[in-house]
């Protein structure tokens, strides 16, 4: 069976490390550092790979055409996205992330390269909340504007989740003088049962990502962000994908297997005050 890439979950490869992807494509293989310090090989070979899923919140460098990358990845059976727009872009919890405008501007010509609009998914990722001269504000508001902007272009599937304070994330938050909030579960699940109706408003389906909390909220599905039956059927051969668990992955997450091609090593220059994959504070 083909193996699905992931590329990646570690960093954002094709906004800050597209000369290294290209590069990987090219000679069709990468050696990657993994998270416990092993280095792998890892196929790239177009007749190994079933699907390569690319995760950006800044597409332009694929778009551009930046070292031939869109070229390179044209040889490929199928390309699937996971486009994300928070509308924090070029705030201080997004420093060096494009603002909402540049970011949803790439959706319609993103669609283009992955030929159908199911093989996009728009992250709305995370919700954050924080303290702001006395009042609690929140990215939630933004959530209308990028559930119009996916219906227009035929994406249907937005996945979200509520951001998940990992011990240096917070101590990042502190240090740049961030007062988070952490709403408890049951105001969590009211503000996303609001979501799923904007969604379904617009035929939009609405996931979940590892947030078992979540689970009954109406109109709320749990996701697999990497889903092989998924990407089986949007296949243009009509070839399976793995449907086993992905056992590296964390504790509830539903996804199914994949081989990631990216580093921690390789420091994501976002800045995003939530991640948990950049060791820089």
């Amino acid at each position: 069976m083909k193996t699905v890439i992931s590329a990646s979950r570690r960093s954002d490869l094709v906004a800050f490390f597209p000369d290294w992807l290209a590069a990987a494509l090219r000679e069709r293989h990468a050696r990657v550092l993994g998270p416990r310090g092993r280095v792998v090989d890892v196929d790239l070979n177009p007749r190994s790979v079933h699907t390569l899923v690319l995760w950006s919140k800044d597409f332009g460098n694929l778009l551009r055409n930046r070292a031939r990358l869109k070229d390179l990845l044209a040889a490929h059976d199928q390309l699937y996205f996971h486009f994300t727009v928070t509308g924090l872009g070029g705030t201080p919890l997004e420093p060096g992330a494009p603002s909402p405008d540049e970011g949803l501007a790439q959706l319609a010509p993103l669609v283009a390269v992955a030929g159908r609009p199911e093989r996009v998914s728009l992250r709305f990722d995370p919700v954050v909340f924080w303290r702001e001269g006395g009042a609690v504000r929140s990215n939630l508001a933004f959530f209308k504007r990028a559930a119009e902007a996916a219906a227009g272009c035929g994406v249907r599937d937005i996945r979200m989740s509520f951001a998940q304070w990992y011990p240096k994330a917070r101590k990042r938050a502190a240090s740049r003088g961030f007062d988070l909030v952490d709403p408890p579960h049951e105001e969590k699940r009211d503000r996303v049962a609001a979501l799923a109706a904007e969604a379904g408003e617009r035929g939009l389906s609405l996931w979940a990502c590892t947030q078992p909390f979540l689970a009954g909220v109406e109109g709320v599905r749990p996701s697999a962000c990497i889903d092989g039956p998924l990407l089986g059927r949007l296949h243009p051969a009509g070839e399976p994908a793995s449907r086993r668990k992905d056992l590296g992955q964390r504790p509830g997450c539903r996804c199914t297997e994949s081989r990631d091609i990216g580093s921690y090593t390789q420091a994501c220059p976002h800045g995003c005050v939530y991640c948990y994959a950049n060791p820089a504070a």
